[in-house]
């Protein structure tokens, strides 16, 4: 297994600091300028199962570069990557439906107004169908799932054809925000 623990604000590994350079913001700020204050540490855990170290890397990336443009702050989010086997046994289990599916999202935060605590269960098995019937990276779909449960727990619904098209409007906004394709309308601008 491929279990990962990171932050929000972990250093990818690709910039070297130099002796006596200051990463944590205690530097004054220039003339003119306001310090900003710090985004609160996002703790994210990633059991990624047999999924190729680039692929794990890539969606790291981009879980890491999505949490802050959501509009709910995120204090902790562990995601497990499994196949349609373990998908279905959870979504006949919570949702008491016996077939495989994208994303299971539980939302463990306190309340509404408290920052986000959230465990997913992604499907990998769903997004091989997904990425090769679209034509994109596994890691993309993979990213969407997170995304996708994420905006759940922000209050976004898909339960009827406008609320799915704004919460697959809003996936395909966040995806472009860090740089990625928009899945759903490809070749659209957002």
């Amino acid at each position: 297994m491929n279990t990962t623990i990171l932050s929000t604000t972990e250093s990818s590994g690709s910039d070297a600091e130099e002796p006596g350079s200051s990463t944590s913001g205690d530097v004054p700020p220039e003339p003119g300028q306001t310090r900003q204050t710090a985004e609160p540490e996002t703790k994210i855990e990633l059991d990624a199962g047999h999924l190729p170290v680039e692929a794990v890397a890539q969606l790291q990336e981009g879980i890491r570069r999505v949490i802050p443009l959501l509009d709910r702050t995120v204090e902790e989010v562990s995601i497990r990557i499994v196949d349609d086997r373990e998908m279905t046994n959870l979504h006949a289990r919570w949702k008491d439906s016996p077939v495989t599916t994208d994303v299971v999202t539980f939302d463990l935060s306190d309340s509404p107004s408290d920052p986000l605590r959230v465990d997913l269960a992604i499907c990998l098995d769903e997004a091989l169908r997904q990425s090769e019937s679209r034509d994109h990276q596994v890691e993309d779909e993979l990213l969407l799932y997170v995304i996708h449960g994420l905006l759940h727990c922000c209050g976004h619904d898909d339960q009827d054809e406008v609320s799915a098209m704004a919460i697959h409007a809003e996936e395909d906004r966040l995806l472009q925000a860090i740089g990625r394709e928009a899945i759903y309308r490809r070749g659209e601008q957002s």
